[in-house]
């Protein structure tokens, strides 16, 4: 019998609003790796083929943590929730988690391991890197129809100077992480 492997990745912990989002990726037997690595290193218009392509042909899981959970618990606790619940919401059990990164959630349902620089190395954490970051992209264009004077659609919530300036003129929004210094000085 064919072991399950999932790759597991996040995108967002760095920016001053959204979620942070993770995505867990079981590849199936023949699926065409050609083309997959680190989200990072491929243009928009290449995520988003992949993406297509990824989800229609492997079990795939997303989990989120809303700037409310990253507030609270803070985002490396919030980010390793947002994997598990990826883990969580695959179709299937999987046998092993291959996780980018060098921590491991707790609490998973089954062994994982941590691999530094994974998204550029296993090609299920490449999947997950992908769908993850096309996923949070995806929230945060549609964030900017409701919050167009922050920008969105051009950072993605990263704290840019012209997200910066935005905030002290305007104040966060609902979906500001009001715990990064960036958020909260601009409420003083």
């Amino acid at each position: 019998m064919t072991e399950l492997i999932c790759g597991v990745d996040e995108a967002g912990r760095g920016p001053g609003a959204g979620p942070v989002v993770a995505a867990a990726v079981i590849l199936p037997a023949g699926f065409d790796r050609s083309g997959l690595d680190d989200s990072k290193k491929l243009t928009a218009a290449k995520r988003d083929a992949l993406f297509d392509s990824i989800i229609s042909q492997t079990s795939y899981g997303i989990g989120i943590a809303e700037p409310e959970e990253i507030d609270r618990i803070n985002i490396l606790h919030a980010t390793m929730s947002a994997m598990r619940r990826a883990i969580l919401h695959l179709p299937c059990t999987p046998d092993h988690a291959l996780i980018d990164g060098n921590r491991l959630p707790p609490y998973l349902p089954c062994p994982a391991t941590a691999i530094i620089g994974g998204d550029a190395l296993e090609p299920a954490i490449s999947a997950a890197s992908i769908i993850a970051k096309v996923t949070r992209d995806r929230i945060m264009l549609a964030a900017d129809k409701n919050f167009a004077v922050y920008g969105f659609a051009q950072h993605k919530g990263y704290l840019t100077k012209a997200h910066k300036a935005a905030l002290q003129q305007f104040g966060p929004c609902p979906i500001h992480r009001f715990s990064y210094a960036p958020v909260r000085a601009a409420i003083a």
